[in-house]
């Protein structure tokens, strides 16, 4: 279990019983009472890296903004309908990549503890329209389903809802922490998957390729068709035999008929986000390479190459109908 030194605590959640829940996994934690979020979060000066390596815990009320449009940076898989939510901010991750080291201003994790006004502005966003709802785009929920459950109450609360479809995106390897309640149809559990090289090279702290394959077999067992992420689409030495064996390895090891589509998307950012993510980490491998910006879009010069490569490396195994590739990049 992840331990913080101190946990920020807004006056008005202290009570909350999931505040309470929190607090007690942490006993040896100082509890800072506060008034908002923001006193710490947006203070100026703050170092992220810092932060980020002594992560501590803000516990706060989500007040507005609980829903946004869809990121025209994410595989909306055809849907007119498409936005994303963030009960969390930041992830216990560190990922090279991550475009949040350059949108947030500090590296410590706030969790809004009032899923309740979540549930409340969704119900008035499905009235009458079918909806598709990403959950997991800032930070990874079912990596930190120990602290609070949210993942369970998610999928709880999708059940009697037929208008909403919900993407639970995940690099962890917990499926274990949900494998024991019923999982409707109209949720879509989504592993993000590379290459082993890449993961060591760019996704620290994360489970290994073999520790998520595993968590999706879980899944499986259980009746449920997967999504694979293969994104974003990192360049490594010897690009080519890295990704078509990581390819043949993915379909190896998970049947295909368990998988419900693949969407493919090579490493971009937006342009700004990627300026302060180089001013952090100057010597960040993922700058090591040739990049291009593109309609304020920051990306690798041959990103379209990267992904028509694995895209056609993942149909030699899967129909091509169940394939999505970003095409938002050229």
């Amino acid at each position: 279990m992840k331990k913080f030194s101190h946990i920020y605590v807004e006056k008005e959640v202290l009570q909350n019983p999931i505040t309470q829940n929190i607090l007690k996994k942490f006993p040896k934690s100082k509890i800072v009472l506060i008034d908002r979020y923001s006193e710490v979060f947006n203070r100026p000066n703050q170092n992220y890296l810092i932060q980020k390596e002594r992560q501590n815990l803000i516990l706060a009320k989500k007040r507005y903004d609980f829903i946004y449009q869809g990121s025209k940076l994410c595989e909306d898989f055809k849907n007119s309908n498409f936005y994303h939510t963030s009960i969390i901010f930041n992830c216990v991750y560190d990922c090279d990549y991550c475009y949040l080291q350059g949108m947030y201003p500090s590296g410590h994790l706030v969790i809004f503890v009032n899923i309740e006004d979540y549930f409340k502005e969704i119900d008035k966003l499905i009235q009458g329209q079918k909806v598709y709802l990403s959950i997991s785009y800032e930070t990874d929920l079912l990596a930190l389903e120990y602290l609070m459950g949210f993942t369970k109450q998610w999928i709880e609360y999708a059940k009697g809802n037929k208008n909403l479809v919900m993407e639970i995106r995940t690099k962890s390897a917990n499926f274990s922490s949900v494998e024991s309640i019923d999982i409707p149809s109209n949720v879509i559990f989504a592993w993000t998957l590379l290459p082993q090289p890449v993961i060591d090279k760019y996704e620290k702290l994360t489970p290994s390729l073999s520790k998520r394959i595993e968590s999706i077999k879980k899944a499986i067992s259980k009746g449920l068709k997967v999504r694979i992420s293969i994104e974003p689409v990192m360049y490594i030495e010897h690009f080519e035999d890295v990704y078509s064996n990581f390819v043949k390895k993915l379909f190896l090891e998970i049947p295909k008929e368990s998988i419900r589509d693949v969407n493919i998307g090579a490493f971009r950012m937006v342009k700004e986000q990627a300026k302060k993510i180089e001013k952090l980490k100057e010597y960040s491998p993922v700058f090591c390479y040739d990049t291009v910006v593109k309609d304020g879009i920051f990306t690798y010069k041959e990103a379209e190459y990267f992904e028509g490569f694995v895209y056609r490396e993942v149909i030699k195994y899967i129909e091509k109908e169940k394939v999505y590739v970003l095409d938002k990049l050229s």
